[in-house]
C-alpha cells in the first residue's frame, strides 16, 4: 500500500471513530477493551494521535505517550477531532525525506507513521463500532494483510513479545483470499519458543509444517489476531492451545 492510502484510511476511520463514540455515549462500555468506557477509548486514541503528530516535526528521541484529554466529556469530541485532523494534515504535508524517531522497520519514517496510525485508528474504530453495536465496516484484504504483517513481523519479533512457549512450536497464519498486490505475503509462519517469535513470510504456504494453522479471509484474520474478532469465524486446525496462548499473551 502507498503512504497516501494509509493517510486516507486514517482520515476516514478517525472520523468514523468520533461519530460512533458520540452516538454510543461516553459512559458506554467497550466490549473489546475490558474495563474501558467510550471516553477512555477516545482519550487514548486522541492522545496517541497527538503523540504521533509530534514526531512529524522531526523529533528524533522517543517521548512517552501522555494522556492529555479534557476532563469535560462535552469537550472530548472536538478535542479528538482537532488532534486527528492535525495528524492527517501533518502526514499529508510531511516531506518524503522526513527524519524522525520510529520503532518498527519501514521504508521511511513517513511511511512508518502513516501505516502505524492507520492501523492504530482502524482497530480502535472497530472498538467504537462494538460499543455502539453498529454494523461492522469491512477492511479491504490489502489493508488487512498489511495489518497482519505489521502485527506479526513487526510487533511480535521484538523482545517485548509475550507470545512464548516452553518447547518449540509453530503457528501458521494463512489468508485464503487474493489481493491485487502480489508482493504481499499470503501466510506467516511463527516459530515459537522461550524467545520472541521468529516470523517467516510465505508467498506459498502449501506444505509448510505447523503445529497449529489458522486460515481465513484476511479481514477476519486481522480482527482475530488483534483480538477484535472471533476464531470461530476461522478454520483452526492442529493444537488449538496456541490460539489460546495468542489470545492471552499477544496484546501490544
Amino acid at each position: 500500500m502507498e503512504t497516501a492510502d494509509f493517510i486516507e484510511t486514517l482520515r476516514r476511520d478517525g472520523e468514523l471513530l468520533a461519530d460512533f463514540a458520540v452516538l454510543a455515549g461516553w459512559g458506554t462500555a467497550v466490549p473489546t477493551c475490558p474495563g474501558w468506557q467510550v471516553r477512555d477509548l477516545v482519550a487514548h486514541t486522541g492522545s496517541v494521535h497527538r503523540w504521533a503528530a509530534g514526531y512529524l516535526a522531526g523529533r528524533t528521541q522517543r517521548t512517552p505517550i501522555e494522556s492529555c484529554a479534557p476532563k469535560d466529556d462535552h469537550a472530548l469530541a472536538a478535542w479528538f477531532r482537532d488532534g486527528h485532523r492535525e495528524l492527517v494534515e501533518g502526514l499529508t504535508a510531511a516531506p518524503a525525506d522526513l527524519e524522525c524517531w520510529t520503532f518498527l522497520p519501514a521504508p521511511t519514517p513517513l511511511a512508518f507513521w502513516a501505516r502505524r496510525q492507520a492501523h492504530e485508528t482502524a482497530v480502535h474504530r472497530v472498538d467504537a463500532e462494538r460499543a455502539l453495536g453498529a454494523e461492522h465496516r469491512e477492511f479491504t484484504p490489502e489493508f488487512a494483510r498489511d495489518g497482519i504483517d505489521e502485527l506479526l513481523a513487526g510487533f511480535h519479533v521484538r523482545s517485548r513479545s509475550q507470545v512464548r512457549t516452553e518447547q518449540p512450536r509453530t503457528l501458521l497464519v494463512r489468508a485464503t483470499d487474493g489481493v491485487p498486490d502480489t508482493e504481499q505475503p499470503s501466510a506467516w509462519l511463527l516459530r515459537l519458543s522461550q524467545e520472541a517469535p521468529c516470523v517467516e513470510r510465505l508467498a506459498d504456504p502449501s506444505g509448510a509444517p505447523a503445529d497449529c494453522t489458522v486460515r481465513g479471509p484476511s479481514a477476519a484474520l486481522y480482527l482475530a489476531l488483534w483480538n477484535r474478532g472471533r476464531y470461530e469465524d476461522l478454520d483452526v486446525t492442529g493444537d488449538a492451545s496456541l490460539v489460546e496462548l495468542w489470545r492471552r499473551a499477544s496484546a501490544v
